[in-house]
């Protein structure tokens, strides 16, 4: 099949799964703003995606998806490479620096911190709420409560430099993958390619802006939901 054998086909695989990554990130982004103004209502959402059945189903759909859009990433970077050889080098230093974005010239280096950055966010959310109520374990904080979570996490400053680290990583990531993937598309001309650029920079900004300022409100003890206004 085209879409897993050639190389626009790849494209386009890394294409439709890094749009519906970054709706899901839409999602989780809209829902953590929530914990900012009301911790029952934060709860209350994480209550209703609990570990249930079509929570279940939806975690392994995304896992589906950023498996394959991180092995495809991998494929075609070494496809690159082989492809360039050594002059790759040479086109670098020849087109104009203004042209070639940092985030494009380094998608490799900064998809393995978001890697490295998700197994933290597993391992400190997923893991203590949705595993443990599966499996039926308890953990210091009861696993529905999930404003308890991000207030245990982010109280810790280790913590809080690695998650804005990640974001920070992630920001650079998709403020190039989001008209990169239009692009392979189609959904471009020459006029098109500089507004989804411009479209993309300020929906990614906000985007890991709405993150951000969970982890600093939590991390400053300053949000309406913990008493400060």
């Amino acid at each position: 099949m085209w879409l897993f054998n050639s190389s626009i086909g790849r494209k386009v695989v890394m294409s439709v799964t890094g749009i519906a990554l970054i709706l899901f990130l839409t999602f989780h982004g809209c829902m953590n703003v929530v914990a900012l103004f009301s911790e029952e209502g934060y709860n209350m959402i994480c209550e209703f995606l609990g570990a249930n059945w079509y929570a279940v189903v939806a975690t392994l759909g995304l896992a589906a998806l950023a498996v394959l859009h991180i092995v495809y990433a991998f494929i075609l970077t070494a496809q690159n490479r082989t492809a360039r050889g050594d002059s790759r080098y040479e086109v670098a230093t020849q087109v104009n620096a203004g042209k070639v974005e940092w985030a494009s010239k380094n998608m490799l280096v900064l998809g393995l911190v978001i890697c490295i950055g998700l197994l933290l966010h597993l391992w400190n959310f997923w893991y203590n709420m949705m595993f443990a109520e599966l499996v039926g374990a308890m953990p210091a904080i009861d696993p529905t409560d999930g404003f308890g979570w991000i207030k245990e996490t982010f109280s810790n400053p280790v913590f809080v430099v690695l998650y804005i680290v990640w974001l920070v990583a992630i920001w650079f990531h998709l403020t190039h993958g989001f008209w990169s993937a239009m692009q392979t598309l189609g959904v471009n001309g020459k006029v098109w390619q500089k507004r989804w650029q411009c479209i993309g920079m300020i929906y990614v900004t906000v985007l890991m802006l709405m993150f951000l300022v969970v982890v600093l409100a939590f991390a400053f003890g300053c949000a309406p939901s913990l008493g400060c206004c």
